[in-house]
């Protein structure tokens, strides 16, 4: 159980510490690429799991990170307040649509949805409500890796099918992408409609689950149905917010509104981890109350945390200086021309494009280790997971970098083709 010091003593994600290599040494970003200790620059096809829309290092966010620490870094949200939050919490209020205006501050994306779960759950206690224990949430869907958020990702495909006798039971059902699907929707809705808390769901990509994509007229079917049965709605935009798939908000492209949304990853820009809950007036309403104990009884450390509610604001002016929704249209229109011939490729599933994310799913799970070589010997950094290999970049890529990274995931899936016939 011996590794070279120090990286011995470091334990990392999604790893299999006893066979996995040794991981690569980054030492500096910028733009669009990743700088090795070895000297080798790769160009970012993730933007460090969906976090860096703007790219790395972007001097607008840096200035207001450095002159926020100069001020204060941080101080307890409980009992006081600061500007940065204010603010940040007014701007996504501006941003998000209808009435998604009271804005929860947490520090990950897993924990906005453990807020949202609570939020839901409590809501109904407040109100009076008995037995609303469970959630529906969807086949494919990931919410993340804490007890809660691992309850309602997908239980029998998902990473996290082995802590199943440790966590909540909830009721799943399929997108519905069609008739069949939606009646059996409606009908799970109407036979678990008094123990369901609230519906959850990834509005147009299933992310982690696999790139999964739906278009507007499934989400809008999913938020009808939940209406029709008098439950909240919790969108996951972890992923899909700020631009990813076009639209500033995933949501905003079915024409619904979210009783809670959940919001991280590129909120900050990629700087540093700051997440939010954002409900709407209705839900809010339900712990505006004389009882203290109706109060919504959740509170991170380092909830509202100065440092990243400034790098999120920066974020945000960004936003709206600078044309990153036709940057991400335009990405769009590149990644279907690049990696849609690949559709032609012997062992190739299937090829999915949305916004600015990329998907080539095999037909068969492919060697992992093999297909990571093969496209790091390219120059490129892309985390190929389960049976697909993806692209998500930073908004900002320019052409050249966008066309190496596709024609390094068609170099390579083309390279895999006969051992995936």
């Amino acid at each position: 159980m011996t590794r070279d010091a120090p990286a011995r003593h470091l334990w990392r994600p999604y790893t299999q510490m006893r066979l996995a290599p040794p991981p690569l040494e980054a030492v500096a970003t910028r733009g669009t690429r990743i700088v090795l200790a070895d000297g080798r620059e790769l160009v970012d096809g993730i933007a460090s799991w969906w976090t860096a829309v703007h790219g790395y290092n972007h001097p607008h966010i840096a200035q207001a990170v450095a002159d926020q620490l100069a001020r204060m870094p941080h101080v307890m949200f409980g009992g006081l307040t600061h500007q940065p939050a204010e603010r940040l919490a007014a701007r996504l209020a501006a941003l998000l649509p209808g009435d998604l205006d009271h804005v929860f501050l947490s520090d990950s994306g897993s924990v906005a949805v453990e807020v949202a779960l609570k939020m839901a759950a409590q809501m109904w206690i407040n109100r009076g409500v008995s037995g609303r224990t469970k959630v529906l949430a969807f086949r494919g869907g990931y919410h993340g890796d804490t007890m809660g958020a691992m309850s309602v990702c997908d239980p029998e495909e998902g990473m996290h099918r082995r802590f199943g006798a440790y966590l909540p039971t909830q009721i799943f059902c399929d997108l519905p992408r069609g008739a069949v699907e939606t009646a059996a929707l409606d009908a799970a809705l109407a036979a678990h409609r008094d123990t369901l808390a609230a519906v959850i769901v990834e509005p147009l990509v299933q992310g982690a689950g696999g790139m999964r994509m739906h278009p507007p007229e499934v989400l809008a079917t999913v938020a009808r149905l939940a209406r029709r049965h008098g439950l909240p709605l919790i969108a996951d935009e972890i992923f899909t917010g700020f631009g990813r798939t076009g639209s500033l908000f995933a949501c905003e492209q079915a024409g619904i509104v979210p009783d809670i949304l959940c919001l991280s990853k590129a909120l900050t820009g990629g700087t540093m981890a700051l997440a939010a809950t954002v409900a709407r007036t209705e839900v809010f309403a339900a712990f505006w109350s004389e009882d203290p104990a109706a109060a919504l009884m959740h509170g991170p450390t380092f909830m509202a945390n100065p440092l990243a509610c400034a790098a999120a604001n920066a974020s945000l002016d960004l936003f709206e200086a600078e044309p990153r929704l036709t940057q991400a249209r335009a990405i769009a229109d590149r990644l279907a021309e690049g990696l849609e011939p690949l559709r032609r490729v012997p062992g190739v599933a299937d090829v999915r494009v949305l916004g600015a994310i990329g998907a080539v799913q095999f037909a068969r799970m492919p060697d992992l280790a093999v297909l990571k070589a093969k496209l790091l010997a390219q120059g490129v950094w892309v985390r190929p997971f389960g049976d697909i290999v993806y692209l998500t970049p930073a908004l900002t890529i320019d052409a050249a970098d966008l066309d190496r990274l596709i024609q390094a995931v068609a170099a390579t899936v083309t390279a895999l083709a006969p051992a995936s016939t």
